[in-house]
């Protein structure tokens, strides 16, 4: 599966928001890259709409695509579409890894999960898409315990502050115990526009 792998500095300050994690760029200039990114314009409702879009794409890193398969999925569940499309997004393998604090950032819980260093009760996988379902259980694999990357990322793990994951350290496991509610989403993502883009 293909991937955003350009500079995500300038994604990032299009939308003027540390989407990637911490970006000393976008502190410095916080206005959209380009020419005139920092003149000031109106943008339409659509374009509203669509950066809204785009921006979730990016946050999960998602192409467009599978992204849109999310949505029709979201749109058959029972629920308000929007908050159904993010809890679907955060159930994903890549995104589970990176909450855990297992790695820093989504890109390199994608990494870890390709290169097979990341288990799903009890068999390795290696497909960052994969969604987890309630009472699956993530863990680190046993000759991967080890790895540089990823006792760094567990050292500066702070407490767990996501409700619906329950981490074990000694075990280096981490059970999805429930789709998060918005309030549990800390992503500044209007998925409201998102629903209006795609019921045009």
């Amino acid at each position: 599966m293909a991937r955003y792998i350009g500079p995500k500095s300038k994604i990032a300050r299009r939308f003027r928001e540390q989407i990637f994690g911490k970006d000393k760029v976008v502190e410095k200039k916080n206005y959209p890259p380009g020419q005139h990114g920092n003149s000031r314009k109106k943008v339409s409702e659509y374009g509203l709409q669509l950066m809204e879009k785009q921006k979730a794409k990016y946050t999960y890193g998602i192409l467009e695509k599978q992204f849109a398969r999310f949505f029709h999925e979201a749109a058959r569940h029972k629920g308000i579409t929007g908050e159904v499309l993010l809890q679907l997004l955060e159930s994903r393998l890549d995104n589970i890894v990176y909450r855990l604090g297992i790695s820093p950032t989504r890109a390199g819980a994608r990494q870890l999960v390709s290169h097979r260093h990341i288990m799903v009760n009890g068999v390795v996988s290696n497909v960052p898409s994969m969604m987890l379902k309630q009472g699956d259980i993530v863990e680190v694999r046993e000759k991967s315990k080890n790895l540089f990357v990823i006792t760094e990322a567990l050292t500066s793990r702070s407490s767990n502050k996501h409700t619906w994951l329950e981490w074990d350290s000694d075990k280096m496991s981490g059970k999805f115990l429930a789709y998060p509610e918005r309030e549990n989403i800390p992503e500044n993502i209007k998925e409201q526009l998102i629903v209006e883009l795609y019921s045009k």
